[in-house]
Parts: structure tokens; C-alpha cells; sequence
């Protein structure tokens, strides 16, 4: 069982920035996408930032320019840098891991809070 374990939320003014991370139990380069999501009080679970295998990286439209996805995978961890944070950015951000191995294996860690203030 892979676990997933995200820290470096927090409480930010608007304008700044935060990294989180997200610490792998197992080998993230065996994982075909990790991604980060985000869910709002009151909303749906979005996806934020997705980061395949192969390199390529997608991102939210609200959040292009601002967020970078990055793998590290000899440290087994993923990062979120958040710059130019907005009160909108708040939310509880969750890692996600995602592998195909005959059948689809999806992981989520237990989230980290992130608070931007105005």
C-alpha cells in the first residue's frame, strides 16, 4: 500500500507564496501521473496541477503562471510551488498518485490546508 503524506500548507497573505509536498512511501517514478487537487469549502474536488511520467505538465486555467507541478523522483516527493497566492487559492490540497498496472491504482493523500488571506 503506497502512502502519501503532504505538508507545507499554511496561512499566507495574499501575494505570497507557498511550497507544499508530497512525500511517496513507495517509488513515484512507477506512478504514470501525480497531481495535485484542491477542494474549496462547499465545492468539488478540482484538479489543480497534474505531472505525467513522461514530463508533461497540465494546470488549472486559474492558476497557469502562478503554480509550478515538479517530480522529484529520486526523493520520491512532489512539489507545488504557489506563487502570487489569491484568497480564491483557498483550500485543502490533496496529492494524488495514479498508476496503471493491469487495473488503474489511484492514491490520495490526507490533504493540507492552505489559507490565503486579503
Amino acid at each position: 500500500q503506497v502512502q502519501l503524506v503532504e505538508s507545507g500548507g499554511g496561512l499566507v497573505q495574499a501575494g505570497g507564496s507557498l511550497r507544499l509536498s508530497c512525500a511517496a512511501s513507495g517509488r513515484i517514478s512507477s506512478f504514470n501521473v501525480m497531481a495535485w487537487y484542491r477542494q474549496a469549502p462547499g465545492k468539488q474536488r478540482e484538479l489543480v496541477a497534474a505531472a505525467a511520467a513522461s514530463g508533461t505538465t497540465n494546470y488549472l486555467d486559474s492558476v497557469k503562471g502562478r503554480f509550478t507541478i515538479s517530480r522529484d523522483n529520486a526523493k520520491n516527493t512532489v512539489y507545488l510551488q504557489m506563487n502570487s497566492l489569491k484568497p480564491e487559492d483557498t483550500a485543502v490540497y490533496y496529492c494524488h498518485a495514479m498508476r496503471i498496472v493491469q487495473t488503474t491504482q489511484s492514491y490520495w493523500g490526507q490533504g493540507t490546508q492552505v489559507i490565503v488571506s486579503s
